[in-house]
């Protein structure tokens, strides 16, 4: 189904008002993916609850002072605790939540997004938006969907350019093995589930998708591996590789 029409007005004029103070904001999430959608299909059809956003790290006090005058009241006691990497606002009416991650995308792991939000004016750039899905360790059949949905619409290739760098992706897993373990087991999984009979896709979306996941799997096999992520990788899933997140009371 299409975004919420409150919900997309909702979208546009934040990342507008913070435009006017030159402020970087991109969405990421299951919105974030709808936007790199050249259509509607039936099988990625999903609903959609609240936002959540990036900003760059050095422009998180002018973004604090932004959120009042849309409307918007912190989480006082958790932005004290946590707002330098994670800030949770809601709107004074509608009580709409916002998740703002601050300079990086930190869940069970971290995608670091400085100086990579001006590459789309809506959402994080595409390499890191399937990142930040990939990461999930509690990963489920609608997250397994995005990253499908996003694999047949987004082309791979070695820029920024309406594609899925994966240069960007080699970079980030290469340095950091937790992600990378996590990535190559969920996007396993996806492979898994667009094969499945029963899934409504044409065989050469199916085929698109797997091929796409496949050249990320090759460049994890090719990429260079430093010494300390070659000695992570004997340690193996023996020591938890992953944060684990909590879930943030009102």
């Amino acid at each position: 189904m299409p975004i919420p029409s409150d919900l997309l007005y909702e979208l546009n004029r934040l990342i507008a008002a913070a435009r006017e103070k030159s402020i970087l904001m991109r969405v990421v999430g299951g919105v974030a993916i709808k936007f790199h959608l050249k259509a509607e299909h039936p099988v990625f059809v999903r609903e959609y609850g609240d936002l959540d956003f990036v900003i760059e790290s050095r422009q998180r006090r002018e973004f604090e002072s932004l959120m009042p005058a849309v409307g918007y009241s912190p989480h006082k006691q958790f932005n004290l605790l946590n707002g330098m990497q994670r800030q949770i606002y809601y709107h004074d009416e509608t009580e709409m939540k916002l998740d703002i991650f601050v300079g990086a995308f930190a869940m069970c792991h971290k995608i670091p997004l400085e100086n990579r939000l001006h590459i789309h004016p809506v959402t994080i750039p595409p390499a890191e938006l399937l990142l930040t899905k990939a990461q999930i360790i509690e990963f489920n059949r609608k997250d397994a969907l995005d990253i499908a949905s996003l694999m047949l619409n987004v082309e791979t290739g070695v820029d920024d350019d309406g594609r899925i760098n994966l240069d960007r992706i080699e970079a980030l897993c290469g340095s950091d093995w937790g992600l990378y373990k996590t990535t190559s087991i969920n996007l396993k999984r996806v492979e898994e589930i667009v094969s499945e009979d029963t899934l409504p896709l044409a065989e050469s979306e199916r085929n698109e998708i797997k091929k796409r996941i496949g050249e990320i799997l090759q460049v994890f096999e090719t990429m260079p591996k430093s010494l300390a992520w070659q000695m992570r990788d004997k340690v193996g899933t023996r020591v938890r590789w992953y944060e684990e997140v909590e879930e943030v009371a009102r």
